[in-house]
């Protein structure tokens, strides 16, 4: 099947891994194991969530201020764009800092969906969203990213799930994806050359 469009989470997946999600929840008064933080801020009072919000958007600012690429993106990206496949970016933070971070680097997004816009990663709203918007089947999307959400996302959703195996729990994460790399430029080569008819996690050299 070919595909028409690549949706890339944008921290640990377009730039290099930035956040410190436990410093982030110690500042938040929340403890370092209690889950992802925009579901704990979600349980939380009206003032709490006021201060948390204030703390999420100091690190997501810096975030942008501080980002680099990881190795490869801005030449697969190129690749994607020679080849005609649409690029989407799907992330749990805001549509704008994802905005802000192709700008600061030069990148082009033919479409950016942020937390903002509906229900977050692991949700499917964002791949089917961003589908709607290509006006393509999910089946015709790939979803790159280097965590569990990614996955299961691209998943519900019925796209290509895609790890790029650069996060500490990517052994436990990899049994959910279709395929996983190493390096971002690998899913070119996926593109090219890869069949999807069956389901199940491969390198990209399959």
């Amino acid at each position: 099947m070919k595909i028409k469009a690549v949706i890339f989470d944008l921290d640990g997946t377009i730039t290099q891994p930035y956040f410190d999600f436990d410093a982030i929840r110690m500042e938040m008064n929340l403890a370092v194991d209690a889950g992802p933080i925009l579901e704990q801020m979600e349980k939380m009072t009206p003032k709490q969530k006021a201060e948390a919000e204030k703390i999420l958007h100091y690190h997501e600012e810096r975030a942008v201020a501080e980002s680099t690429l990881n190795p490869g993106a801005e030449e697969t990206l190129d690749a994607l764009r020679e080849k005609g496949v649409l690029i989407g970016i799907l992330t749990r933070n805001k549509r704008s800092n994802a905005i802000a971070v192709g700008r600061k680097h030069g990148l082009n997004f033919d479409a950016v969906v942020g937390r903002e816009q509906g229900p977050v990663k692991p949700d499917a709203f964002g791949v089917l969203e961003i589908c709607r918007q290509f006006e393509i089947r999910p089946e015709q999307a790939m979803v790159v990213g280097d965590y569990l959400f990614d996955l299961l996302c691209a998943r519900s959703a019925g796209a290509i799930a895609v790890l790029l195996a650069n996060h500490r729990e990517s052994a436990e994460f990899a049994r959910h994806a279709d395929f996983t790399i190493e390096n971002i430029t690998e899913i070119l080569q996926i593109i090219d050359e890869a069949t999807f008819e069956t389901r199940g996690n491969q390198s990209a050299d399959k």
